[in-house]
């Protein structure tokens, strides 16, 4: 029904587009007789080519999986309380940005840094085509500032990684067994009172085959912590789908596979000028201010745009 739904939509917008150029050939054919219309037809069609400018880049969200929900996973690099810092940033960016586009978030787990900021996050971002948008987010980071953190105030090189992942869909895009799943409570350690502290609510959830290890500790209901964990271990085993199949196609294009972290998708630089770059668009702009504060557009459309034509 949600796929019925979303190609319902899109025949509409194209039909709509369709219903008015038959409107504007017909009133092409009333100028002839009447000069003064000319002024309202090229205002529909001014109109007409933004809409078709509109439809032509969501041409970007072709993917199997564009239309879907998102979960959003931000892991602190190297660096301790620096990096720790600037994963917290991060997350604080991204539940901005998905405010201004109208999504909604969930945050489904945390783990507080040692000093400030967070060691890792996920967040659940929902509305449509989330995985489609957030999809030009996945990749490392780097941010280069003063640090607050310094009593030098010296200069600091931070990194967080940025995973993002398409929501599975429960029993169509996998079949998990209950005898595939390892499944313990436990104590939160981390802040959220004496409830959290006291009660086993912590959830951590193995999938043996593969051996990913899921833990949510958000929620002060473990049944909550479960249902949390499971979609995000459903993310992954997806995604790992997603690689398993990537990997093979490059293997029959002989593309090189880049494993692990490699390099920056994007700097943050704060000092000693202010300035954000994409290093696959070239994109940049140097109101910084803007893109920690969630005004990320630019930044999505020049990586879609630019992704847009090439082999899936």
């Amino acid at each position: 029904m949600r796929q019925l739904a979303e190609k319902s939509r899109v025949v509409q917008r194209w039909r709509g587009l369709q219903n008015r150029l038959a409107d504007i050939a017909e009133l092409i054919g009333l100028s002839e007789e009447d000069e003064s219309l000319q002024a309202e037809i090229e205002k529909e069609l001014d109109e007409m080519a933004s809409h078709l400018d509109e439809l032509e880049f969501q041409l970007a969200f072709s993917g199997e999986y564009d239309a879907r929900n998102a979960i959003l996973a931000i892991h602190a690099g190297a660096g301790g309380t620096e990096s720790q810092d600037w994963a917290e940033i991060l997350m604080r960016m991204y539940l901005r940005w998905a405010e201004r586009r109208g999504f909604k978030t969930d945050i489904l787990d945390t783990s507080p840094g040692d000093e400030a900021g967070v060691k890792s996050a996920v967040i659940a971002v929902n509305g449509e085509y989330a995985f489609g948008y957030l999809k030009s987010e996945h990749g490392v980071h780097r941010l280069v500032r003063l640090s607050p953190f310094d009593a030098d105030h010296a200069r600091h090189t931070s990194f967080v990684l940025v995973e993002v992942m398409p929501e599975a869909e429960e029993d169509i895009d996998l079949d998990i067994a209950p005898d595939e799943l390892k499944i313990d409570t436990f104590r939160s350690s981390g802040p959220g009172g004496q409830h959290m502290q006291k009660t086993s609510s912590a959830v951590r959830v193995t999938h043996l085959p593969t051996g990913l290890v899921v833990t949510c500790q958000s929620e002060r209901s473990q049944h909550m912590n479960k249902e949390f964990a499971l979609k995000i271990l459903r993310a992954r085993l997806l995604e790992q789908e997603l690689e398993k199949r990537e990997e093979e196609k490059a293997k029959l294009k002989g593309k090189r596979i880049e494993a692990g972290w490699g390099n920056q998708i994007r700097s943050y630089v704060l000092h000693p000028y202010r300035m954000v770059k994409d290093h696959r668009t070239d994109y940049e702009t140097s109101n910084t201010e803007a893109v920690l504060g969630g005004e990320l557009d630019g930044f999505i459309d020049a990586y879609l745009r630019s992704s847009m034509g090439k082999d899936e």
